[in-house]
Parts: structure tokens; C-alpha cells; sequence
């Protein structure tokens, strides 16, 4: 998850699993990379996923095929940057306040690390930070604070900058990979911030973030290749939720980028490995009919509430989590998530598309919340990122 080390919280056998998810994806992207010089070859796009949207002048579109129901009907980059920036705050011991958050402080403490790397890195010393922070081999579940690198910054950092200059693109921007560039460091500064705004001292997180893996992530999916393989091989897309705003307690509700791959067994037209992460993640199975309808299940485990280690340093509690889901062509429908925590405990979400009242389909919300709460929420329009919420308080 974004920020956060997985120090001390993670049981082995899971993370071997993920590393071997890892270095299949690693293999994978390796091969459409060198492939790129030999080839220009364009595979058919799976049937499953609908028409593919013409390329422009600029290019292909991977991610983005400007549906008009499901999670992709909310594709929008401030959408993104809420639920990228204040994503943390659905950890149990967070304040969802977004009033409540000291940014400047953050910022200042930010700026201080950001701008002065090396003394962060010397303060935690080189060797720990590459061990922790940087290499990929470890599977001990005390030094594994590369794994959100990859996962949010990395892959799911890199999609999401390619889907919004797809979005950019779509919706007629003159320079839509500034805009998307503009948009990403929006997103994960503000993330970086609202993380860190309690602590004051060096730190290394950032530096990795927002140094070393946002903008490898940038590079990465502007490549074609890589975009394809993740966008028609593995299906990478993002399933994030419908943030709402409650104007009674002034908090910030449902909350978190969450992203999905699926994998097709081998000699199977239906059956697909399936991985759902954010500030959790659930391995499982997908059935995928040739209409493009996809139901999915999985289980696995989700943040419960932070934990401060030292030097800037923060883990998670790790407890249970499972999930079902319904997708149409890779957007998803609705969803049900159970969490063992105080917060969100037991999330429903139902993306436009699903409801429809006259000629308007809202997209709607409910969550067992914080302290046995009940919270729902409604999403008024897809050319808005974001709804209203409320609750018994």
C-alpha cells in the first residue's frame, strides 16, 4: 500500500506466492520489451474486453475505452487523485477528517526528504535502503518494504498514469502526457503528504516513491509493448472505489485505488488467476463468459491499522479479507468486501450502469463502518468524481 511497509506483518507463504506472480509479470514485460525491436505486430485484443477504442494520432488506447457503465464510466483524474491521495485514511487508526490533516507540515517534512535524498537514505544507511526499499529478492516478511513499490507505485502507478493520458487523449487535450504527468504527481505527493503529516524526521519512503518508482512507472507504460501486455494479457485495470463526501461529519468516505489483474489458465477459455490489491489483496479465481460477463472471488488480507516502527518507518496489522466481484468487459459492476477491521468491515459497492432510475443510473454505496457505523453513499453523475455520504453517527 501506498507508503507503508509490509515489515514484520506478512506471512511467508504469501509473499513467495506474490513474488512468483512477480517474477512471471517481470519475465513477461521483459520479453514485450525486447520484442518491441524485433516486431510491430499487433495481437487482437480478447473478445471478452468488447471493441477495442481507435488509436489516435498519438496512439493506442490499452486502458482506457471510454465506457459508459462500471468503473470505468468514473475514470477521471481527479477522482484519481482522491482516491490515490487520501487513500490511507481508510486505515482503522487514521482520522478521515479531510480537514483534519496538517498539510502543511506534511509538505514541509516532504520537501525536507525529497530535496535532500541522500541524507535520508545515509540516515537509514544504503545497505538497508536497497535491502528494504529497492531490490525485489527478499521473502522475509520483516524487510519486504519494496513490495508496495512495485505493486502501487510501480504497476499500478505506471497504469494509472497511462490511463489518464489515454483519458487526456479521448477528451481532446493538446498535451495530454504533460497532463497525466501533472496529474500523478498531484496524486502521489498529496498521498505522500497526507501519510507523513504526523511525522517530522528523515525518512526514506518518499524518496523511493516519488524518486526512484513513480517515475520508472511513467516510463515503463509509455511504452506500447508493455502497455498491451499488461492491458491484454494480464487485464491490469483499476477498480477503485466511489469516493463520497459527508457534509455532516466533514470526513471522506469509501475511499482507495484499488487495482485488478487477471491471468488465463493455460488451456482454459474462461478460467483466470485473479489478484485485487489497494490497501489489501485477494488471490483467487475469475469465470469469464464470452459475453464479458466476469465473476471473480478471492481472499487474502487487508490493513488493518498502522503501526509505527522508527525513522519514519510504518507497517500494517495484517488481518483477513475476502472479496466478490462482478465485472462487464473489465469494468467492474459491483463488489462486496468483508475486512476484519473497525473500518469498512463489510463494503458494497454498485457502479453506474447496474441501477437505472428513468434515464439516470447512479452509482451507490454502504459499509459497515468505523465503530459499527453504517455509512452509504451515491454517486450522482460520471462527469462528477465524486458523491455525497452519510450515516448514523
Amino acid at each position: 500500500m501506498p507508503g507503508c511497509s509490509t515489515r514484520g506483518r506478512r506471512p511467508a507463504a504469501l509473499l513467495i506466492m506474490i513474488a512468483g506472480l512477480g517474477l512471471l509479470c517481470a519475465s513477461r514485460v521483459g520479453a514485450a520489451v525486447a520484442d518491441s525491436v524485433a516486431t510491430s505486430a499487433v495481437p487482437p485484443a480478447d473478445p471478452r474486453m468488447g471493441p477495442a477504442r481507435p488509436p489516435d494520432r498519438l496512439g493506442r488506447f490499452y486502458f482506457y475505452r471510454g465506457l459508459d457503465y462500471g468503473s470505468e464510466a468514473l475514470t477521471h483524474p481527479l477522482r484519481m487523485i482522491l482516491n490515490g491521495g487520501y487513500g490511507i485514511m481508510q486505515v482503522a487508526n487514521r482520522d478521515n477528517h479531510i480537514g483534519g490533516v496538517d498539510y502543511r507540515g506534511g509538505a514541509e517534512n516532504l520537501w525536507k526528504n525529497v530535496s535532500d535524498p541522500f541524507s535520508a537514505i545515509r540516515h537509514e544507511g544504503w545497505g538497508l535502503f536497497l535491502r528494504e526499499e529497492i531490490l525485489p529478492f527478499s521473502t522475509s516478511t520483516e524487510s519486504a518494504r519494496y513490495w508496495p513499490n512495485y505493486t502501487q507505485h510501480l504497476i499500478g502507478g505506471g497504469m494509472s498514469y497511462r490511463i489518464t493520458q489515454e483519458w487526456f487523449r479521448a477528451h481532446g487535450a493538446t498535451r495530454p502526457g504533460w497532463w497525466a504527468v501533472g496529474t500523478m504527481v498531484a496524486y502521489h505527493v498529496l498521498n505522500e503528504t497526507v501519510e507523513t503529516s504526523d511525522y517530522r524526521g528523515w525518512t526514506t519512503d518518499p524518496v523511493a516513491d516519488l524518486l526512484v518508482f513513480d517515475p520508472a512507472g511513467i516510463v515503463l507504460f509509455s511504452s506500447d509493448r508493455v502497455s498491451r501486455f499488461f492491458g491484454q494479457t494480464l487485464h491490469l485495470t483499476d477498480w477503485s472505489y466511489q469516493p463520497g463526501y459527508d457534509p455532516i461529519e466533514h470526513t471522506i468516505e469509501n475511499i482507495g485505488q484499488n487495482y485488478v489483474l487477471k491471468y488465463r489458465l493455460p488451456r482454459s477459455d474462461r478460467w483466470y488467476l485473479f489478484y485485487h490489491w489497494g490497501t489489501h489483496g485477494e488471490f483467487g479465481m475469475s469465470y469469464w463468459r464470452q459475453d464479458g460477463e466476469c465473476f471473480s472471488a478471492g481472499g487474502g488480507f487487508a490493513a488493518g491499522r498502522l503501526v509505527d516502527l522508527e525513522d519514519g518507518v510504518r507497517t500494517v496489522d495484517l488481518v483477513p479479507s475476502a472479496g466478490v466481484f462482478w465485472d462487464r468487459r473489465n469494468s467492474l459492476m459491483a463488489s462486496l468486501l468483508y475486512t476484519n477491521t473497525q473500518t469498512y468491515r463489510l463494503r458494497l459497492n454498485i457502479y453506474p450502469g447496474v441501477l437505472k432510475l428513468g434515464g439516470w443510473s447512479p452509482g451507490l454505496f454502504t459499509a459497515l463502518n468505523r465503530n459499527e457505523r453504517f455509512e452509504a453513499g451515491v454517486t450522482f453523475s460520471t462527469r462528477i468524481p465524486f458523491g455525497l455520504a452519510g450515516g448514523t453517527h
